[in-house]
């Protein structure tokens, strides 16, 4: 999630907010220590200054998630996204790199793409 929202250096208010939320209700993260969204904030900033930062990042999320867990990742994603209701190239980008490092079955990505969509839409 910090990672999309922060795939063009800029993590707006709104993305930053979803991120919140999502941590603060869903059952993925209910044993989540929430002082660690600094910590991990800074070390995707710090990657992301690398040359092979993206790959040394993508490890470690196929270390610390477990496959079952790899669409429910891209789900948060693309929730993150989604969020300021501008999807910037840098973070269509990065998705379509989440879906290919995670193995997403493209059907399901879009699916999952859409009802993200659907959750995020406003009113006018």
């Amino acid at each position: 999630m910090i990672a999309t929202s922060a795939s063009d250096l800029n993590m707006p208010t709104p993305e930053l907010v979803t991120i919140e939320r999502i941590v603060n209700h869903l059952p993925v993260f209910r044993d989540y220590d929430q002082d660690r969204i600094a910590v991990v904030s800074r070390m995707v900033l710090d990657l992301f200054s690398e040359e092979d930062g993206l790959d040394a990042l993508f490890g470690l999320v196929r270390e610390a998630l477990p496959e079952r867990l790899f669409e429910t990742a891209y789900a948060l994603a693309c929730d993150v996204a989604a969020a300021d209701g501008t999807l910037r190239e840098s973070e269509l980008r990065l998705l379509e790199e989440i879906r290919y490092e995670l193995s997403i079955d493209r059907l399901h990505a879009a699916a999952i793409e859409r009802s993200a969509r659907a959750r995020h839409m406003g009113l006018g």
